[in-house]
């Protein structure tokens, strides 16, 4: 069987207009759906995903009253040198009626106003790794036009909510840095003087599968440190884990009101 065929056959009928990729430290919001979950070891081709933090599943039904599927975790491209190692599930998604794909990551800050605990709201991103994952792509789909990767519809509706929240809500630039290693002040400074706002290892491959497969896109990332040279804190994959719930709580308001608006009759 395939991933698809196993999918249907534990959720008949499902039919998700939203899809999410949840970063470290975010699994907590998969915890609210009511429906199913399904391991990525029990649907063939999923990736492995080896990071503490990330919880390995599909969950599939209602949250908000909107129908939704979440992937729990994500391949990193440092993981194995794939770039391309989360197409499978996002084209999984896709097949079973995903337009919206809501992403979700952790970052190191490079802006004062932008501290750990806060949300930035991705306007753009900087792919500083160089890699695609398009590579390989054997249609002319595979040029994809990125000018508006982040949906602008989709950025004033999130702001608006947000602001309705009291939520100071800023944008920015991403930029994506391969890991696993974490940067240095160097890199930090180059990435500042090239427009960066915050740097982190993941979301732009998916952003590019996503656009690839026409799907709207709107990116978060939750800070939980300032990058390398810029503060005082113990930069580690552990501090990440401990310091992002304190953004995910913000987050999990928006992300609600962002679904209540999409809710579907039961």
């Amino acid at each position: 069987m395939t991933a698809l065929e196993v999918i249907r056959a534990r959720a008949p009928g499902v039919a998700p207009k939203v899809g999410f990729i949840l970063g470290s430290g975010l699994g907590g919001l998969a915890d609210h759906v009511e429906g199913v979950s399904i391991d990525y070891a029990d649907l063939p081709g999923f990736p492995h995903v080896g990071v503490s933090g990330h919880k390995a599943q599909l969950h599939l039904g209602r949250f908000e009253g909107c129908e939704v599927a979440i992937l729990g975790g994500r391949e990193h491209f440092y993981e194995n040198g794939n770039a391309a190692a989360m197409r499978l599930p996002l084209e999984v998604l896709k097949a079973l009626g995903v337009e919206t794909l809501f992403l979700t990551n952790a970052c190191g800050s490079f802006r004062a106003d932008i501290p750990p605990g806060d949300l930035m709201l991705l306007n753009d991103h900087i792919n500083y790794s160089g890699r695609s994952p398009l590579i390989g792509e054997k249609t002319d789909k595979r040029f994809v036009n990125l000018t508006e990767a982040y949906d602008p519809g989709l950025r004033a509706e999130l702001s608006e909510i947000a602001k309705a929240q009291g939520i100071d809500l800023k944008s920015g630039v991403y930029a994506w840095y391969s890991g696993p290693n974490f940067e240095t002040p160097a890199e930090i400074r180059m990435l500042k003087l090239l427009g960066a706002d915050a740097v982190g290892m993941s979301t732009v491959p998916e952003v590019i599968l996503a656009r690839f497969l026409e799907m709207q896109v709107c990116a978060f990332s939750v800070v939980t440190n300032m990058a390398a040279g810029l503060g005082h804190e113990h930069i580690s994959h552990e501090h990440t884990k401990a310091s992002a719930p304190i953004g995910a709580a913000k987050l999990e308001g928006i992300i609600r009101a962002f679904l209540r608006a999409r809710a579907q009759p039961s």
